[in-house]
């Protein structure tokens, strides 16, 4: 038996490490936490200063009593968990499950995965830093405090199976507040003017700096233009630099990662965790944007070799948050001469982007001759003008250019890319004027990535918790990411061509949206009762403040439980007082009258979502007629008219094979109903207008589809079938979904081999199970 028993999170990391330390290590993995809080309300025992009560759960027994019979017989025990807050709670938890003593544990971090690292990090052991350990308490005891108080409250009042969370409400907030700020925007046309001079090669664009608000006032303008002359009344070449950005935190590469590949922000994260495992990159959560002078020196190095020396021009970045820890380093590659990786696509993509931004930080600006030129009207006071620029040397922009997120349309005519040569005083030929119409737009909603940037920059949430935040405000139900179909606007332009000029009206696409972040109506109606109930809790300053205290508690200089006490004591009380006195809170609106009957119509949160309901509960002896809301429509926008709409619905459309096909809308969306089976609509099919032979098609294909997704069913257990699916064939055993080995042939699988699988993967602690109640196998 090795002497050294060395633990860290992950499998993938432990087989990287093991081969680097030799026959004396044994590395093993823990699988992320080996133990939590247990489920009930008696978790933390309020009166005694805030103590837990954890529970080893049944997927990790099997891991921690292996862990235990080599921690037993090993002579030192090395816990090697990550190098933040998280991961020092999980080396907490090792020593105290496994029962480990002080003489024989040793606590290890590293920032990469090397060898160097490693033997770096067993050279230099410490102790575990229980500041960090309360730090993570902390955060663990106010949030399950939070949630545990809060989540009853909203059943309560507003509707069973909510949840609340300290760092995921103020996430909804910002999205219900940004889709308000949409909602009241009123957007104002203004007509741009931008002119074109000379012919062919020496073609170029100059533009008038103000827009007119009103038709007449651009018709003027080119009415005046007819017999103007055009004159460059001067000339101005500056030189101008460009520098790179600073290599990647958690935040700036989730964004940009967003930008660029198109991942999610929970993508991002589970391929760099591969990366890093793999020991390609450097550790992926941390808020700091310093290299280490080993970095420095090996992107030096690689810098001169591939590029030459006048691209390197060291940097060194300071992080502007307070809280960041300068002694971590910001996300870069492992080895600067590794320019790709060996990996699935997403795996090099990702690093390829991790390379160049790191390795661009410390190469020399980019240097650029701007070139301006005024443009003097002889028939009117005002005077455009041209930009041009040219590119005098690329340094960092050789390897990599930063992306923004913003939606910015201002230069969508162009800048020049070069001005052809000009004089002072030299008369112009003007070829085209136009005065296009151009509307000013509302405030983007938030991707996941500009999501995450608002966040840090209101000091929420730490590197670790942004991917589950806006994992679990989806996951709740209170935010959706989708695509929306824009609408037609009509918009006009005045052209001045051949001394006339003309007016013609054209139509542009405005408002589509593609994975933005949308609130749904449950996630506005608890937004309001918090806010209006527990502003506190989700006021933008208090959350960054708590945050501050959960540093200066790791830092040492804050006591972790009178942090508890000061919060805990007046929360309580809010939590108390707002279930006497709160009302229930629905999100009702009125709409109007029926038309035709008279009766009220109302919107309002149900039990299965959003409804429009016809006629009064309370007043009328007819019963209401209900219709849910469809895709897209929410409680605080819908008007009369489209709620009358719904109430179309269910409607038949055709006869199919002597049964009736019907349309309606249920709470997963549109769908026909035919023969006691559903069809959904596919994306982009408005029920209202579905045909006979447009629903008998979709029926077909969705049949046709099943009938090739289905390999082999089983006369023993009818809830047994062999599957084809996105990722290849499979085995659909109940709830469980199991894989199919290698080289088995999946059409000459038998019932005990399929009986077989489930079973082995049901005992299986590191498999992943589903969701809900365990399947009962047949016998």
């Amino acid at each position: 038996m090795a002497k050294n028993l060395l633990i860290v999170e992950s499998p993938a990391k432990a087989k990287t490490i093991e081969g680097y330390l030799g026959k004396d290590f044994t590395v093993k993995s823990s699988y992320g936490h080996i133990r939590d809080l247990v489920k009930s309300e008696d978790a933390i025992d309020i009166p005694n200063n805030f103590a837990q009560r954890y529970e080893v759960p049944a997927d990790k027994k099997q891991v921690v009593s292996e862990l235990k019979k080599l921690a037993k017989e090993a002579e030192m025990v090395w816990l090697a968990s990550d190098e933040d807050r998280e991961g020092e709670a999980i080396s907490w938890h090792l020593f105290e499950t496994l029962g480990l003593k002080n003489d024989k544990t040793k606590r290890i971090v590293f920032h990469e995965i090397t060898k160097p690292a490693i033997i770096r990090a067993i050279e230099n052991p410490r102790t575990i830093d229980y500041n960090l350990v309360n730090a993570q308490q902390a955060r663990r005891v106010l949030d399950r405090l939070v949630g545990f108080e809060l989540s009853p409250v909203l059943w309560k009042k507003v509707k069973p199976s909510l949840s609340a969370g300290r760092v995921q409400s103020v996430a909804v907030r910002l999205i219900v507040e940004r889709e308000r700020e949409i909602n009241r925007f009123t957007p104002e046309a203004a007509f741009r003017i931008v002119a074109i001079f000379g012919k062919g090669r020496d073609a170029f664009k100059a533009e008038l700096a103000e827009r007119f608000a009103e038709q007449a006032q651009a018709e003027k303008f080119l009415q005046d233009c007819i017999d103007a002359s055009f004159t460059v009344n001067s000339l101005e070449t500056r030189p101008t630099k460009r520098s790179p950005a600073a290599p990647f935190t958690t935040s700036t590469l989730q964004q940009e990662a967003s930008r660029k590949l198109g991942f999610s922000v929970s993508r991002t994260m589970s391929v760099a965790q591969k990366l890093y495992e793999s020991g390609k990159i450097t550790y992926m959560r941390t808020d700091s944007v310093n290299l280490s002078e080993m970095a420095l020196n090996a992107a030096q190095q690689e810098i001169t070799s591939a590029y030459g020396e006048r691209y390197h021009q060291s940097r060194k970045y300071k992080t502007k948050s307070a809280s960041a820890q300068e002694a971590h380093e910001a996300i870069r590659p492992t080895y600067f001469n590794e320019h790709t990786i060996d990996g699935d696509n997403a795996e090099k993509r990702l690093y390829e982007l991790i390379w160049k931004r790191a390795i661009a930080s410390q190469m020399s600006e980019a240097q650029f001759e701007k070139t301006t030129a005024k443009i003097g009207i002889s028939t009117r006071p005002e005077g455009l003008v041209a930009n041009g620029e040219v590119m005098k040397f690329d340094g960092f922009l050789k390897v990599y250019l930063e992306s923004n997120d913003e939606d910015d349309d201002s230069n969508q005519d162009g800048d020049n890319a070069i001005l052809p040569p000009l004089t002072k005083g030299q008369q112009l030929t003007l070829q085209e004027m136009t005065a296009t119409e151009r509307y000013s737009r509302p405030p983007a909603r938030y991707t996941e990535a500009s999501l995450v940037k608002k966040l840090e920059e209101l000091g929420i949430g730490r590197p670790s918790t942004y991917a589950p935040t806006i994992s679990t405000v989806q996951n709740r139900g209170y935010v959706v990411k989708e695509e929306r179909e824009g609408k037609t606007r009509n918009y006009r332009v005045l052209t001045l061509k051949d001394k006339a000029v003309k007016q013609e009206q054209k139509t542009e696409n405005t408002g589509a949206e593609k994975n933005k972040l949308f609130p749904t109506d449950i996630g506005a109606v608890v937004n309001d009762f918090l806010v209006q109930h527990f502003n506190g809790i989700v006021d933008f300053h208090f959350t960054a403040n708590v945050e501050k205290q959960f540093d200066e508690i790791a830092q040492g200089l804050t006591e972790w439980t009178a942090m508890l006490k000061d919060f805990y004591t007046p929360f309580h009380e809010g939590v108390e007082s707002t279930i006497q006195t709160a009302d229930k809170a629905r999100g009702e609106r009125d709409l109007g009258v029926h038309p035709e009957s008279g009766k009220k119509i109302s919107v309002r949160i149900g039990r299965f979502g959003p409804f429009v309901q016809i006629g009064d509960t309370e007043n009328e002896e007819e019963k209401p007629q209900y219709a849910s809301l469809r895709t897209g429509q929410m409680i605080e926008t819908i008007t009369l008219e489209e709620a009358l709409e719904l109430f179309k619905l269910p409607k038949k459309v055709g006869v199919f094979e002597d049964k009736d096909m019907t349309v309606a809308i249920g709470r997963f969306g549109p769908y026909i109903r035919h023969n006691s089976t559903f069809y959904s609509l596919p994306k982009g099919v408005d029920p209202m207008g579905v045909t006979e032979p447009q629903a008998i098609e979709i029926i077909e294909d969705k049949r046709k589809k099943d009938a090739e997704k289905l390999i082999k069913t089983f006369d023993e257990n009818s809830d047994v079938k062999i599957l084809n699916g996105r990722w290849g064939p499979y085995i659909e055993f109940g709830k469980l979904n199991v894989k199919i080995p290698k080289g088995k042939e999946p059409k000459e699988l038998t019932y005990e081999e399929c009986k077989a699988l489930a079973d082995a993967m049901e005992k299986d602690p590191k498999a992943k199970k589903p969701a809900g109640k365990k399947f009962s196998k047949k016998k």
